[in-house]
């Protein structure tokens, strides 16, 4: 049986720039799968070029059996694909919507008014569904359009940030409607830059980061690779270079420390992989006292899928995200001094 989706080698640039590189994925039928990174990472290219949305430089990329590239009207008819942005027509009532969604997928005229209510039930917006879609909520939306890429039965439902700017609540509905779906078996990929969201939801994840996949695993056989408790420190609100250099050097002389990581991008603080004992916070905390060094801040946990980035790339999440809106920032400026010139 062919894996619902397919990715080999898969390069796409755009310009100088190179968003996805050798990127090779395979997705299992009826799971939900992962794909974890900062923005900029290659994540929503990746998404693209599998949704014909954009053809790739090189590689291949099946879906359940079938070549995106060489037949992509017959793989399109298995993908369902939700973009990050939703995109609606204001004027619109939600039925009507839908009902320009079915048309646009070609489904027969006498299936449409059935097929159209199926999913207006599926998500449960039947009290908005004869209103305006410039009335609804961000949630009502995500469920509306949810409900348009349901429309034609996909094998396959491809999500770009599912759940991003939503509300707790909505949250948790998108996450409990994605879990039945995988239920009823249909094949779930979403990306996301939130790590309790993949956390919860995904059977598997692949970590990526500058266009390259990284890892992949459960997210429990990520941590457990990864091994150690976290002990993460602030010596004071904003800690000084010169203090921070000195405890990360103290420290990573103490036999329960494993490794120490200097997060300039959060006021300089700690990032410690320590052994997993019950002594080793106390250890910690007795060290600092001894050499004099305050604590602002400090607490334990087991490893996340943070660390499961922090340990693959030598940064978090965080910090990939503050230079990936540094990078945006200086071409913004860039492009802003030339049309200046």
């Amino acid at each position: 049986m062919a894996p619902a989706v397919l990715i080999e080698k898969l390069q796409k640039s755009y310009g100088d720039v190179q968003a996805v590189k050798h990127v090779s994925l395979q997705i299992e039928a009826g799971e939900i799968f992962g794909l974890l990174g900062p923005n900029g990472a290659g994540k929503t290219t990746t998404l693209r070029c599998l949704c014909t949305l954009s053809t790739p430089d090189s590689g291949s990329l099946e879906v359940c059996g079938v070549s995106v590239l060489g037949q992509p009207k017959q793989a399109r008819q298995k993908l369902g694909y939700i973009a990050q942005e939703v995109a609606l027509d204001k004027v619109l009532t939600g039925r009507e919507l839908l009902k320009l969604q079915a048309a646009l997928y070609h489904l027969p005229k006498k299936s449409i008014r059935d097929r159209v209510q199926a999913v207006i039930d599926l998500l449960g917006i039947n009290d908005w569904a004869d209103k305006k879609t410039g009335t609804y909520s961000g949630g009502i939306r995500k469920r509306l359009d949810l409900a348009a890429g349901l429309l034609h039965e996909p094998s396959v439902l491809v999500m770009d940030e599912p759940t991003v700017g939503l509300d707790i609540e909505s949250r948790t509905v998108i996450w409990n409607f994605l879990r039945g779906l995988r239920d009823q078996g249909i094949t779930i990929l979403i990306t996301s830059h939130y790590l309790e969201e993949i956390d919860a939801l995904a059977d598997r994840v692949a970590i990526i980061d500058q266009g390259e996949v990284i890892s992949v695993g459960t997210p429990s056989e990520l941590k457990d690779r990864v091994g150690g408790d976290r002990i993460t420190l602030r010596l004071r609100e904003f800690t000084p270079d010169e203090e921070a250099n000195q405890a990360k050097q103290m420290l990573e002389q103490l036999p329960v420390v494993q490794e120490v990581i200097l997060n300039a991008a959060q006021g300089n603080s700690l990032n410690l992989v320590v052994s997993s004992q019950s002594d080793s916070l106390s250890t910690v905390q007795q060290a600092l006292k001894e050499a004099g060094l305050p604590t602002f801040g400090i607490a334990q946990s087991r490893p996340s899928l943070d660390d499961v980035y922090l340990a693959a790339t030598g940064r978090t999440l965080m910090d990939a995200e503050l230079a990936a809106a540094g990078t945006r920032d200086l071409k913004k400026e860039k492009k802003q001094a030339m049309k200046g010139n």
